[in-house]
C-alpha cells in the first residue's frame, strides 16, 4: 500500500465513488483522536462464507488493488494463515515487505492482524486490523476494522480518511471478486 501525496485528493474522491457504486454498507467517517484513528467498514457478499474466506486469505493477489503495493503487482502478496503468519509482499531482487502479522485466526470466521500498512510503517504507530465473517450458505457479512494509535507527524486528521478510502477500495474489490470473478467491475 503506497499513498502518493499528489494524488491523495483524487484517491479520496475515487474511493467515495466506489462506495456509492459497489454497495458497501455501514460506512461512517473514521473516528479520529489526537492519538489515533479507527476505521469500520462492512459489506454483504452474495457467496458462502467458505468462499469469501478462501478469497480473503488464499487469493489476496487476485483482488487486492496493485496500486496499494510496493511492487505494483498484487500477485506478490501472500497471507500465511496461522498465528505469527505474515501478510507479506515479495519485492524484486529478493526484497520483501511485512505488511501485517496474523495474531488471531478462526478459519472462516475471523482473522486479526497486528501492524501498520504502507506509509504508516515509518511512524511510531501500532495497529490492529480485524476481518470478521458471518453468514451461511449463500450470503456473508464482512466486517473490517482497523485501529491505529501512536505518533505520526502532522497528526491523524489527513491520513485517516486516506486509509479509510484505501480499505473501502479493498473491501469492494473483495466483494466484486467473490461475486463476479473480477475485482474491478460487476459482470
Amino acid at each position: 500500500m503506497i499513498f502518493r501525496a499528489g494524488s491523495m485528493r483524487h484517491r479520496l474522491l475515487g474511493a467515495t465513488a466506489l462506495l456509492v457504486l459497489a454497495g458497501t454498507s455501514g460506512q461512517s467517517a473514521p473516528q479520529v483522536t489526537p492519538t489515533g484513528f479507527l476505521v469500520k467498514l462492512e459489506a454483504n457478499i452474495n457467496a458462502p462464507t467458505a468462499k469469501v474466506y478462501e478469497a480473503l486469505i488464499g487469493q489476496i493477489g487476485l483482488w487486492w488493488n496493485p496500486e496499494h503495493t510496493y511492487s505494483h503487482d498484487a500477485t506478490n502478496l501472500s497471507i500465511d494463515p496461522r498465528p505469527g503468519g505474515c501478510f507479506c509482499e515479495k519485492l524484486p531482487n529478493g526484497g520483501g515487505v511485512e505488511h501485517l502479522r496474523v495474531v488471531y485466526i478462526v478459519p472462516r470466521e475471523t482473522v486479526r492482524f497486528s501492524g501498520t500498512l504502507g506509509p504508516l510503517q515509518a511512524s511510531g504507530l501500532a495497529g490492529s486490523m480485524t476481518w470478521k465473517l458471518t453468514g451461511g450458505a449463500e450470503n456473508t457479512r464482512v466486517q473490517l476494522s482497523y485501529s491505529v494509535g501512536g505518533f505520526i507527524d502532522g497528526g491523524f486528521e489527513k491520513i485517516a480518511p486516506a486509509v479509510e478510502g484505501m480499505l473501502s477500495d479493498q473491501l469492494n474489490r473483495l466483494k466484486l471478486f467473490v461475486e463476479t470473478g473480477n475485482p474491478t467491475k460487476s459482470q
